[in-house]
């Protein structure tokens, strides 16, 4: 079986695909800005946690590095920042480190030994805020990083070999601290697209946007 690393996978949607992960046979690492919370979810699913924080880049690379040979990557971390783009700076920033930077990097730093193994999964969890189909929605500049995950989904195909796929995909709304307990799909239910894109067959899709196991338009 493989081996995943799950950012922000120590609470909501990001729990969730670590457990499903596990559940599967595969070895999971925790990567969180918490430590201990991440520490928490890797014992209970018999998995490691790494500290990361995804806004530091000696942070990314030392959490690569301690994460060891990734078939699968799950970029899950994210921010909501509220308010107005124009009025903070700060969350702008972030969001895009978070969201956008941060997975760029784990990509860089992951892919080769990935296409040196001959096998990669990469996963970008994005968001319908994400899609111009949708507007763009949301606040501050989550739907600008998420758009700009989107776009790095579909463009690094480019860069990667066919044995390493990357794909986006949108969660729906889910009852977690981001979503908030109005959302009406469960973590699990948000998590199933995640897994699917995670253990796809050699002839699974790459550089797509999906939901519900269905493509999704930009």
């Amino acid at each position: 079986m493989g081996r995943a690393l799950v950012t922000g996978g120590n609470r909501g949607i990001g729990e969730a695909i670590a457990k499903g992960l596990a559940d599967l046979g595969h070895e999971v690492v925790i990567g969180a800005r918490d430590l201990d919370a991440g520490q928490q979810v890797a014992d209970a699913i018999g998995g490691e946690a790494v500290s990361l924080d995804l806004t530091d880049l000696d942070s990314i690379r030392q959490a690569a590095q301690a994460a060891g040979p990734v078939d699968m990557l799950i970029n899950n971390a994210g921010v909501l920042f509220q308010g107005s783009m124009l009025e903070d700076p700060e969350g702008f920033q972030t969001s895009l480190d978070v969201m956008l930077t941060g997975p760029y990097h784990l990509i860089r730093l992951l892919s080769p030994g990935m296409a040196t193994r001959g096998y990669g999964r990469i996963v970008n969890v994005s968001s319908g805020w994400g899609a111009f189909e949708e507007g763009l929605e949301g606040p501050n500049a989550y739907g600008v990083a998420k758009a700009g995950l989107n776009a790095l989904s579909k463009a690094l195909v480019r860069d990667l070999p066919p044995n390493v796929k990357v794909n986006a995909m949108c969660p729906g709304w889910v009852r977690s601290r981001m979503g908030g307990p109005q959302a009406f799909r469960s973590v699990e239910e948000g998590a199933d697209t995640a897994l699917w894109l995670a253990t796809l067959p050699d002839d699974g899709p790459t550089g797509g946007f999906f939901k519900d196991r269905k493509p999704k338009p930009w």
